[in-house]
Order: structure tokens, then C-alpha cells, then sequence
């Protein structure tokens, strides 16, 4: 942290970019009721309307992809590195506890499951 990065972190100055998008978002939608129908800027402000939510939209899926793959990371260090979960074809759907019941004694187990 520098003072003239406003002792922010580089990840706090990567995310701003990413923060905008949806402000943006808002002010276009904002922009655009009050503009007249009539108006020569309404079909580009639309058009930009379009792209800004695309962009939001696509962020937004990034994001969650990004936080998923970031848990597969935690979970596959949980498990001290025995299993290689990292793919670009998995994804943590869920985890939790369990409780499996023995079909034998009727004992109950806690157990862990990643899915």
C-alpha cells in the first residue's frame, strides 16, 4: 500500500473497473425514463443501455465462476493435495454435513460431502 495509490491494494484498484459497470447500469436506465421518447440520443443511450447490461450480466457470471473455482481451491487443500480437484470441467456444486445411518447397526455418522 502506497500513499500515492491511496493506500489501496492493487486487487481494490483492479475491482473499481468492475464496480462501475453496474452504477452505469443504473444511470443509463435512469437516463432513459426521463428521456423523451422523441429525443435524438434515446436509440444510442439504448444501445448503450444494452452493452453496459451485457457487460454486467457477463461480470457478474465471472465473479461467481471465479469465487466457485476459488472453493475448489480451499477444498482441495482441505484435503491436503491427495486429490487433484482443480479441472476446468468441475465445479463445487455444494458441501455439507450429512448424516449417514448405518443400514446394519442403524448407527449415525457425520460425514462431509462435496458435490
Amino acid at each position: 500500500n502506497m500513499p500515492e495509490c491511496g493506500n489501496l491494494t492493487l486487487q481494490s484498484h483492479m475491482l473499481t473497473p468492475i464496480q462501475r459497470i453496474p452504477r452505469y447500469e443504473l444511470l443509463l436506465k435512469d437516463y432513459l425514463k426521463k428521456l423523451p421518447e422523441d429525443s435524438n440520443d434515446r436509440e444510442d443511450s439504448e444501445k448503450a443501455l444494452h452493452l453496459v447490461s451485457t457487460a454486467a450480466a457477463h461480470a457478474n457470471d465471472a465473479m461467481k465462476r471465479i469465487e466457485k473455482f476459488k472453493k475448489l481451491l480451499e477444498v482441495q487443500e482441505c484435503l491436503s493435495g491427495t486429490v487433484d480437484l482443480v479441472n476446468p470441467t468441475r465445479e463445487l456444486v455444494k458441501e455439507g454435513k450429512i448424516v449417514k445411518i448405518s443400514a446394519r447397526s442403524g448407527d449415525h455418522q457425520e460425514r462431509y460431502l462435496f458435490l
